[in-house]
This record gives structure tokens, sequence and C-alpha cells, in this order.
């Protein structure tokens, strides 16, 4: 990983765009095999990093670097064959048997017909009632590599709606965030355990923030809150209140906390 962040800072500096862009992307690929707890300094640098790569003064400075004229290495001189390799060259084209003329007629008549292709049928148009829009597909899934880049993202925005003492959803962080993409449900899952995996010792679930509809618990929240350690039991009502409990928790304890 070390290797990765002292090549990355390299190309940085040499303005190279596009080795710059693969080496950001396996260094997150590398941090998200470890616990987020372990690579918090790594994330950190990567953020930075990631604000130079996205700077139109970077990027204009790597088009420059990229459009300047490179040296071209000029061509060899040819040599000339020696007599002797020119004898044999003739030797060999004298012993080399000419096609008969039945072989060259054969050859041509292959060549001037050619397999005829069948043509595509047109396409008509379809007439009767109008098909029915279809319903909005999940998003594909997403690396590893990138859905910690995202929870590294998403944390300081649940740590400050926490200070405000509110709760969020899925629409308003692509609105505040607009890095972070439309996610499928079980990525949105995977980024909420990465933010919460994050935490120290004693903080309260961040990922009990993100709600549904009129600040309605999350679907998923029994389910990550199990996968975080969290004692959960399959009761509606015990699970509603786990919930509220944890949303009260995070906004007592983020209250008082700047960044």
């Amino acid at each position: 990983m070390s290797h990765t962040l002292f090549d990355l800072e390299r190309a940085i500096e040499r303005y190279a765009v596009a080795e710059a862009t693969d080496l950001y992307a396996l260094a997150w690929a590398q941090v998200s095999e470890a616990p987020p707890s372990e690579t918090r300094k790594q994330r950190e640098q990567l953020q930075s990093f990631k604000r130079v790569l996205t700077s139109s003064r970077w990027q204009e400075a790597g088009r420059r670097r990229a459009a300047e004229p490179q040296q071209v290495a000029l061509p060899k001189p040819v040599t000339t064959a020696e007599p002797h390799t020119r004898r044999d060259e003739e030797q060999a084209r004298r012993r080399t048997p000419r096609p008969s003329r039945k072989a060259s007629k054969a050859a041509g008549a292959v060549h001037s017909h050619p397999q005829s292709r069948p043509e595509a049928k047109p396409q008509t148009a379809v007439s009767g009632r109008p098909q029915k829009p279809e319903p909005p597909t999940e998003p594909p899934f997403l690396e590893a590599g990138r859905l910690s880049e995202i929870a590294t993202e998403l944390r300081p925005f649940l740590e400050q709606t926490a200070r405000m003492g509110a709760t969020t959803s899925w629409g308003l962080i692509r609105k505040r965030l607009p890095a972070v993409p439309r996610l499928h449900r079980d990525d949105e899952s995977v980024v909420l355990c990465l933010v919460d995996e994050d935490r120290q010792d004693g903080e309260p679930l961040l990922s009990a923030l993100v709600t549904v509809r009129d600040r309605h618990m999350h679907p998923r929240f029994p389910v990550i809150a199990q996968q975080l350690g969290v004692p959960l039991s399959g009761h509606p009502a015990e699970q509603q209140m786990v919930w509220s409990y944890e949303v009260l928790k995070a906004h007592q304890y983020w209250r008082y906390r700047r960044p």
C-alpha cells in the first residue's frame, strides 16, 4: 500500500493524468482489503490526493504536459545486402515452382465471387397500444475500493448531520455530495457498514441517521446493526426502539464535537 501511495505521489508531481488515475483506483482497492479503523491515515492521504486530481489547475497542467512534442527516434539506416545474398535469393526464386494456370484461375474465381451475405430485413414498426415504461433498474454493483471511497466521503457528512440534530436520506445525500452516485441497495448497506466500522469505541451508529420517507427507520437498519454487533431481535417494536435510541445517542454524542 505504501508503495502505491508513493508511486501515486510521484505521478501527481509529473502530471501523469492517466497513470495517477489508475494508481488512485488501485490504492482504494488496496485500502478496502483492511478494516477502516486500520487505514485512517491512508484514506486521509488519498482524500488529499483526490483534491489535487480533481482540481482544474492540475488537470490543465497535465493536458499541456501530454501535448508537448515527444522526441521521435530516427529509423535506422537500411544496409545494402551483400552480393552473395542477392545471388542466393535469385537462385531460390528460380527453384520455386510457379503456380499452374488452373490454380491461378481457381484462385481468381474465389476472390471474384465472394459468398453473399443475407441482407438484414428492415424492422417494421409495432402498431397497437403504447408500451408501458419499464420500471427503473437497480444500478450495477461497485467495486470494493469505490465503496470504501464513498464511505470515507460520507462519514463527515453524517457527523455534521448528527451535530445539527437531524436525519437524512440517500436522496439528500446525493444532492449534498454530487460525487456519491446512485447505489444498489446492497451497496448502500455496505457503505453504511463501512462508515460505522470506522467509529471509535463508544460511538453510536451514524448509519441510523439515514432514514426513509418522513424520518422513518430505514428497512435495512436492523441488518446493518446486527452486522455491527448491536444486539437486536426480530420484533419490529424492539427494532424501532433500538433505532430511536441510536439516533438520540448520535445527536447527543456529536452535538459539541467539532470536526
